[in-house]
């Protein structure tokens, strides 16, 4: 039998993390050493001598190219840093959604927002003793206040349970109000932080939760089984749940078992096959076992357990390798699956490479074997990596693709490739150097996914230095043809290209080896940025682009049609032959692919019907300009937080709002040298052109170069985002990003506050404003005096960045004719 359908279906699944925890910074007090092992205290001295530890260390020093010692390890990670070590392990790991259990208490744990930089979809999962015990230490006159009725009207919703870690799984769904109503009162005259142990108001929560689940359709997971000592492994076997499986008020309710309630997996089988409401997963049973045990418990939980109720799961938490590890080594638990049409057991913890390897050698002898057709098997694949926690949970997302949609940004409508090996099919490998360009590598497909997409493809340092007029380093930028980088794709992004095909493109990341990110990475740039935001701040910043562009030839019909079918906000802009596209708002990071996605659709689709795009910022002297104004806002926990909190507020900011603004009009000056990085930039900026030529800010003024922004939806007088004017189509979306993030953290630090605004014309009050640069050159002399930004975005990428502007300031200066041919480069 021929099995390459097999291996290719299983190759594309995207996998779905139905269970898992908070990943914690590199300065939390967690201790990495637990990624390895469950044991805590003086046990943790013996973890090292276990056989899992043994086997995860070799694992993740494999991952990272280290030596195989916690040592070597710990200090890579420092070097790293955590957004790259997480990208690192997420992209291995390939999962596409992600959900989080967050009440499990890490010290300096990221919030659940934090995790959708990494994952395409992130869901929330409540533990119901954590959101009880909150709903408990809320301030009130008097804790006396607290009723059995009061607490019940203030308790909303329960998707999981640790009912095992505190009085056992013997629920009682009958419990008496008698005896919840002592045990409420025990709990508090135990006084603050509340923690709840008492079994009756435990049961009675429980019971509570899963009404509130029938009612609401809601999935209940229940921790069963093995977990720290504080749990009374007795109490942990599933059987003790029978008297609530079988209350037919709760007959309909999906439960999830955790864990493969391990060692009690027989039990767990047992209970899945004869009640139709219960599902399993197999987080947190298998990494901590032997190869020989995690083989032991799956085939055990598979005795009796149908197909369609098994889902993967990786219980990661803390740091990210807890979730590469999540998939380490899969175990071969097809050989004693039973039907086809019932399966849904999450596994977790086997290495991704390595669990579709062992999923197609099972399923491919389950086929020789004669106990399933080569489409049953397909089938069977599809089902246990992604499709039954996507129908379980009921995630919004194409059961077909098994690639959820994301719920953070709008993603380009491209779909995901599907591997092409043939010699006809290429992909784009996608960077945008310092002066702006995007460029590109072609690799034939078979290439790619045999070589490039892990290693990259080597690139001089030299294309960091380029400039728009020509190939080769700027003499100041202090980089030369000497030494390579890695051009490493970023998985994530790779997508099919709609108007041909046979080809994809994936953006990049510059690394100086594996796990090292390069200095001048505009990507990497933006990210360690972002990072401080929220590090400092728990802040995030949306950014979306507003993208001009004209259309060079005389009939423009036929893209109009085109650019409409793109799904952003589309429109004719006041140029002869200049229309707009506008991109929703999303993280920046996004919004920075985003753009650069959304220039190489319109040019390519416009040379498709024989026209030229081009976003050079002043095509014709004698009509308006083309500018890429950004919106900006800042996020907290999934919230706008720019706007002030009610009316009260003078400008309709919040102080952090208005602070970080300050901070990006203060330094707007320096900021120049980037969001306008050609002489041709400052053509464009000038009074009355609606480009923000004066260093002032207004409401709905645009004219001024900082315009905050009330649309339709928005409370009266409050203002939900700003827009910066001066932005071109000319500049690197990551590093423009990036120097106005920088910006607007100064502000922070320094409590600046935005002066008056400007409610006219800034050229009709003149003499009273500082104007903005005129030319490049003012640009790059503010930029070089900027300490604070040099201090945030690196010395040596500033000096690059400024050794490319000097060089395009003495170029054009000397062939001002030559600014014609920018429109075949932007």
């Amino acid at each position: 039998m021929e099995f390459k359908e097999l291996k290719k279906a299983i190759d594309q699944v995207e996998l779905v993390d139905a269970h898992a925890h908070n990943i914690v910074s590199l300065d939390s007090s967690f201790p990495f050493i637990r990624t390895f092992s469950e044991a805590t205290g003086d046990a943790l001295s013996f973890a090292p001598h276990s056989l899992s530890f043994k086997r995860n260390l070799r694992e993740v020093a494999q991952l990272y190219g280290t030596e195989v010692s916690l040592e070597a390890i710990e200090k890579h990670r420092q070097t790293l840093g955590l957004h790259s070590l997480t990208t690192k392990c997420f992209n291995e790991a390939r999962i596409s959604a992600l959900l989080i259990d967050d009440g499990l208490k890490l010290d300096k744990k990221h919030d659940t927002e934090w995790h959708r930089n990494f994952v395409p979809y992130v869901g929330r999962v409540l533990r119901i003793e954590t959101l009880a015990e909150q709903i408990l230490n809320e301030e009130s006159p008097d804790d006396s206040s607290w009723t059995l009725d009061s607490f019940t009207k203030a308790f909303i919703v329960a998707l999981k349970t640790i009912a095992a870690y505190r009085s056992g799984l013997d629920i009682d769904t009958h419990v008496s109000k008698e005896v919840v109503e002592s045990g409420l009162v025990e709990v508090l005259q135990a006084g603050k932080p509340v923690r709840i142990g008492n079994k009756g108001l435990i049961d009675y929560i429980l019971t509570l939760s899963l009404e509130v689940a029938e009612r609401c359709d809601l999935p209940l997971q229940i921790h069963t089984g093995f977990g720290d000592k504080d749990l009374d492994l007795r109490l942990s076997n599933p059987l003790h749940l029978r008297t609530l499986l079988e209350d037919k008020r709760f007959a309909k309710c999906r439960i999830l078992l955790l864990h493969a309630s391990y060692p009690f997996s027989k039990e767990a089988s047992y209970l899945s096959s004869v009640y139709p409401q219960v599902f399993l997963d197999f987080g947190l049973a298998v990494p901590k076992l032997s190869v020989h045990g995690m083989v032991s418990s799956v085939k055990e939980l598979l005795h009796l357990t149908p197909t369609k109720k098994v889902m993967f799961s990786t219980d990661g938490y803390a740091t990210p390798e807890t979730y590469y590890l999540g998939k380490f080594k899969f175990l071969p638990l097809l050989y004693c699956f039973p039907v086809l049409n019932k399966v849904l057991i999450c596994f977790g913890l086997c290495r991704c490479k390595e669990t579709r390897e062992v999923i197609f050698l099972v399923l491919r002898d389950a086929c020789v074997s004669g106990d399933l057709s080569l489409m049953e098997a397909i089938d069977a694949a599809k089902d246990i990596l992604s499709r039954n926690a996507i129908a379980f949970y009921k995630i919004d997302v194409d059961t077909s693709s098994s690639i959820p949609q994301s719920r953070i940004s709008p993603k380009s409508q491209m779909e995901e490739p599907h591997a092409q090996d043939d010699s006809s099919s290429f992909v784009r490998v996608i960077w945008v150097d310092t002066s702006g360009q995007q460029r590109c590598r072609v690799v034939q497909a078979q290439r790619f996914n045999r070589s490039v997409k892990k290693n990259g493809i080597g690139l001089t340092h030299a294309s960091m230095g380029m400039t728009s007029f020509y190939d080769g380093p700027a003499e100041e930028s202090k980089l030369t043809g000497i030494g390579e980088i890695r051009l490493v794709p970023d998985l994530s992004t790779k997508r099919i290209i709609p108007w041909t095909k046979q080809e994809s493109m994936v953006l990049a990341d510059m690394l100086l080896k594996p796990g090292e990110a390069w200095e001048y990475c505009p990507r990497e740039t933006l990210r360690r940025v972002r990072n401080v935001l929220k590090d400092e701040f728990d802040l995030v910043m949306n950014a979306g682009f507003e993208n001009e562009f004209y259309l060079l030839k005389n009939v423009v019909r036929y893209a109009v049609i085109c650019f409409l079918n793109l799904g952003f906000f589309f429109h004719a802009e006041s140029g002869k032959g200049q229309f707009e596209v506008s991109l929703g708002h999303t993280i920046a990071f996004h919004a920075a692919d985003n753009l650069v996605y959304t220039r190489e659709v319109i040019r390519s689709v416009a040379r498709k019907h024989g026209l030229l795009a081009t976003f050079v910022p002043k095509y014709d002297l004698c009509d308006i300009g083309s500018g890429s104004h950004v919106h900006i806002s800042l996020w907290k926990n999934g919230e706008n937080v720019f706007p002030a909190s009610d009316k009260s507020s003078a400008h309709g900011m919040s102080s952090i709002g208005e602070e970080f603004m300050a901070g990006v009009l203060f330094h707007l000056p320096s900021i120049f040298a980037v969001l306008a990085p050609l002489p041709n930039s400052y053509d464009r900026i000038q009074p009355n052109t609606f480009s923000g030529a004066f260093q002032c800010w207004g409401k709905e003024n645009r004219e001024a170069a900082i315009r905050t922004a009330s649309p339709p939806g928005a409370p009266d007088g409050l203002v939900t985002n700003f827009e910066i004017k001066a932005c071109d189509g000319s500049t690197n979306p990551h590093l423009s990003l990036a120097i106005i993030m920088a910006a607007g953290i100064d502000g922070l630090r320094r409590h600046l506050q935005l002066p008056d605004p400007i409610d006219t014309n800034p050229a009709d009050v003149a003499a009273t404003l500082n104007r903005l640069p005129e030319t490049l050159s003012e640009a790059v002399e503010a930029l070089e005096k900027d300490k604070v930004l040099h201090e945030l975005l690196g010395q040596n990428l500033l000096a690059a960045i400024t050794g490319v502007r000097k060089a395009e300031v003495q170029y054009y200066s000397k062939n001002p004719d030559a600014c014609k041919q920018l429109i075949h480069r932007y």
